[in-house]
């Protein structure tokens, strides 16, 4: 009996495990654990996060204001640009009475041109200025051709009259010339069959 202990108790130090292969259960087992996440990680993440999210609010507020700015800039301009077409007929009314003033009316045409001065002068201390149009090429964006007229003493498409003067308000056309064009003059082809030439 004694025999049957010793080889039990030799058996079963062979199933008992090795030290060496509890700690290699246990580092693998630690291994397969996933470490526990960082607070200080989650709340710089958290911190990183709306600071984005503020920066973005306050981009979008300075958007916002500049927006609002030049918004309320161009109904101010808008408002101003109806109050001065309507001043400009006015000032056409004006010119052509200077033109018609008779030659022996000296002391009243120097009145009237400073008037003019004055009317020119507000005007663009509003940011009005003439579009000038007499001898440029035509731009259907500043002009608007009322006539065409054939001559060879101009360039084909060239403004060779303006009829009324157009405006700008600051880049704005706030009227467009009205022009003659030059229009280049047509040669008669004649045909060696028809009855004219013969």
């Amino acid at each position: 009996m004694r025999r049957t202990e010793l080889i039990g108790e030799d058996k079963q130090d062979d199933d008992a495990p090795d030290s060496n292969d509890g700690d290699e259960l246990l580092r693998q087992a630690l291994s397969e654990i996933e470490p526990l996440p960082d607070p200080m990680e989650d709340m710089e993440r958290e911190r990183d996060q709306f600071r984005a999210l503020a920066q973005r609010a306050q981009a979008d507020l300075v958007n916002y204001r500049r927006r609002v700015a030049e918004e309320r800039q161009e109904l101010q301009r808008n408002a101003n640009s109806s109050l001065i077409l309507k001043f400009l007929g006015v000032v056409d009314d004006f010119e052509r009475a200077i033109a018609m003033l008779p030659v022996d009316a000296a002391g009243w045409q120097e009145g009237l041109m400073l008037v003019k001065r004055n009317l020119d002068n507000l005007l663009e201390s509003e940011g009005v200025s003439k579009i000038e149009a007499a001898g440029k090429p035509f731009d259907p964006w500043e002009h608007e051709a009322v006539h065409y007229l054939e001559t060879p003493d101009a360039d084909d498409g060239t403004i060779i009259e303006v009829f009324r003067d157009g405006y700008r308000l600051h880049d704005k056309v706030l009227r467009a010339s009205q022009v003659i064009v030059a229009k280049a003059p047509t040669v008669a082809h004649a045909d060696s069959d028809s009855p004219l030439n013969s």
